[in-house]
């Protein structure tokens, strides 16, 4: 055994030694500070770039559920609008059938006319004020289009409809009036005809609605799995943890005695002189 004041491989060894257990316990400090066994790059390099491919993915999917939460929330005025002119529709009826009677007198004919073409002109202000957020389905000109993915490559699409006057659904037109026996009689034609097509029209929005409503519901629970997925992969076990800090804080500090004892070793030599 050979004894040097330059050189102390103890206090050496010693002080890597502490230097170890301050590294693992400052990296189990930062887990249990931020709740990730894998915060950067640093901890593990190919689990933190699969972790952020699926941070994407969450973000994107996010982006889907608005996509579809609009979607949803115009196809809703589109239904609404459809079955509001479906009821315009069916008083209507009432009233040409009414008037079909060769009975009525001039001022009750008049009078039916006129209920009539506020009902008719009604569908008009319907359609054309059916709209959510620069989208209206009813008026022919607009689809319903959601995107379902994360990086927004596939859409839903639901076709509007056209529930105008004088369209191909509402054969009723603007000039439709009850104000003859014989008027009233084809106009109760027109009218049946464009029930029946609404609520044709109505059961088209009400199957893209439900569409909607099924692919958001997936997009939930797709998004929610993928978090699980990314938790499994960063998340800290902040049981294990914090057994892991106790042990390493009780190394630490017998580190630091050993370190202490060490340095102290040089001084021996101290007694060979006296």
């Amino acid at each position: 055994m050979s004894f040097s004041v330059n050189t102390n491989a103890g206090a050496f060894a010693a002080l890597q030694n502490l230097n170890s257990t301050t590294n693992m316990l400052n990296k189990t400090q930062t887990q249990i500070n931020t709740g990730l066994k894998v915060a950067s790059a640093k901890d593990n390099a190919a689990v933190f770039s699969i972790a952020q491919k699926l941070r994407g993915d969450v973000s994107g999917l996010n982006a889907v559920k608005s996509s579809l939460d609009r979607a949803l929330s115009t196809i809703d005025v589109a239904v609404a609008a459809g079955e509001a002119v479906s009821d315009l529709l069916i008083e209507m009826k009432e009233k040409a059938v009414a008037a079909k009677d060769a009975g009525l007198d001039t001022a009750s004919r008049t009078a039916l006319n006129d209920e009539f073409t506020e009902l008719r002109s009604q569908i008009t202000s319907i359609v054309s004020n059916a709209e959510f957020n620069g989208t209206n389905a009813v008026d022919g000109s607009n689809a319903i289009v959601a995107i379902t993915n994360d990086d927004g490559s596939n859409t839903i699409s639901i076709p509007a409809q056209d529930l105008a006057l004088s369209g191909t659904t509402v054969t009723v037109s603007s000039a439709t009036a009850i104000d003859t026996s014989a008027n009233a009689s084809a106009a109760v034609d027109l009218i049946e005809a464009s029930i029946s097509n609404v609520n044709t029209s109505l059961s088209a929005l009400g199957a893209g609605a439900k569409r909607l409503e099924l692919q958001k519901e997936f997009v939930g629970k797709l998004s929610d799995t993928i978090e699980v997925g990314i938790g499994n992969l960063v998340d800290a076990d902040l049981a294990k943890t914090s057994a892991q800090l106790q042990s390493l804080q009780v190394k630490q500090q017998l580190g630091l005695q050993a370190l202490s004892i060490a340095n102290q070793a040089p001084s021996t030599v101290l007694g060979l002189f006296r």
